[in-house]
């Protein structure tokens, strides 16, 4: 089963927590603290499988969460460390944010890696905040929390050649004579329900060519099949238009080629700016060159003429196929937007009220404090009272209508509010 498009929910591991422990030794006064520091969580790597061809993978696996690191251990001893998760995906996979639509990586080379999020930070173990005056600190820290991703992704086939053109005028037969490709070839619509690719070697050089599945009037909007498989001929540097010029299908070659040409310029501008090369396949089922004459005079251009079946006709094709590509840029990676994530927010903060009267405290903010803060401890809670006040929390508040004796929950606290 082919499949171009997925939907998938990532996360980075969790950072592992920092303890609080105090260890007895003999011959030193009062011990010490030594809780050790969590570990980091795994990251989420994207790399390319050069094996795969198709997003099947992800019809299923739609959750994929990189280990958590562990908590801390007494004397000093720090968690392990989650270990990374590494998604294999096909080459020409682009990867998405789904909320914003942007573009966090294209996996256009065969070697690309994308590190997507880093795992979340280990907490540290109260042995960190011993000082000269604070000789046993009763406090941690909460290891960083991640947050879950929703990707979309887009398989978007990397070649230099695109056939197009309506169900059933040979665009598969024409692959399979060029390259070694061995496209499945039936004389009915849709024969072909993927794209095909299939590598050219001609001479000192060499091409990709995808065949693109039968395009029909409509498709750009949803119809048939071909609207599943624009985006394979997005990245392609030469479009090659083939037409049945025979007309054995009771269809008018010239109209066939306004029809695809407006579906590519509905879909995208970039596509219908792209050269092409005219293609008139099945002129063995021709009894004269009337029909090529007629189509040519209403294209306003020349043509090349071939016979797939027969193989007539294509090494003037592949001459000019080479020969364009030669002046044409290659193709580049799509422009991407870095994925910004406000875990290192640490002032911003909104406040919400609920249907129950609940003032509510949250951001970017409240998530430091909630990693840093142990209420039942008195100099950890101190520090909370006083960032409160100090970042405005408590004039924001006060703003918002909140009075004494109203509710006020900041992370999995609530309490009642007092200025």
């Amino acid at each position: 089963m082919f499949l171009d498009i997925a939907t998938i929910f990532v996360k980075a591991g969790n950072g592992g927590d920092g303890i609080i422990s105090f260890h007895t030794e003999k011959y030193v006064a009062q011990g010490g603290p030594d809780g050790g520091d969590g570990g980091n969580g795994g990251d989420v790597i994207f790399v390319v499988d050069k094996s795969a061809s198709t997003l099947i993978d992800f019809k299923f696996a739609k959750h994929f969460r990189a280990e958590d690191g562990e908590n801390g251990g007494a004397k000093n001893c720090k968690g392990k460390s989650g270990k990374p998760l590494y998604i294999k995906v096909p080459k020409g996979t682009v990867i998405k944010e789904k909320r914003t639509g942007n573009v966090l990586a294209d996996m256009f080379y065969a070697d690309s890696q994308f590190l997507l999020q880093k795992g979340g930070l280990g907490g540290k173990g109260n042995a960190r905040f011993a000082t000269a005056q604070r000789k046993a600190p009763r406090f941690s820290q909460k290891g960083e929390k991640t947050q879950e991703v929703e990707l979309t992704l887009e398989l978007k086939t990397i070649a230099d050649v695109g056939l197009v053109g309506f169900p059933n005028v040979g665009k598969s037969t024409i692959l399979s004579v060029i390259s070694s490709a061995k496209p499945k070839i039936a004389n009915y619509h849709f024969t072909t329900l993927t794209p095909n690719l299939g590598v050219v070697k001609y001479y000192d050089k060499d091409f990709v060519v995808a065949d693109i599945p039968g395009l029909i009037e409509g498709a750009s909007e949803g119809a048939g099949l071909g609207h599943n498989f624009l985006r394979h001929i997005e990245r392609v540097r030469l479009i090659v238009h083939v037409v049945d010029i025979s007309g054995i299908e009771g269809r008018d070659p010239y109209e066939d080629f306004l029809t695809i040409n407006n579906e590519l310029e509905s879909y995208s501008a970039k596509l219908a700016s792209l050269p092409q090369i005219v293609v008139a396949n099945k002129c063995d089922l021709l009894e004269d060159d009337k029909a090529i004459e007629e189509f040519e005079k209403k294209l306003g251009g020349k043509v090349i003429r071939i016979s797939a079946i027969s193989n007539t006709g294509t090494k003037e094709l592949l001459d000019r196929v080479s020969r364009d590509l030669e002046d044409l840029p290659e193709s580049e990676p799509l422009e991407v937007v870095a994925f910004e994530e406000n875990r290192n927010d640490s002032t911003s903060f909104i406040i919400t009220v609920d249907e129950d009267g609940v003032y509510e405290v949250h951001g970017g903010l409240i998530n430091m404090l909630v990693r840093n803060v142990v209420l039942d401890d008195y100099e950890s809670f101190r520090y909370f009272q006083k960032t409160l006040k100090d970042r405005g929390v408590i004039k924001e508040l006060v703003k918002s209508g909140c009075k004494e004796g109203d509710t006020v929950r900041i992370g999995d606290v609530e309490f009642d509010f007092v200025e």
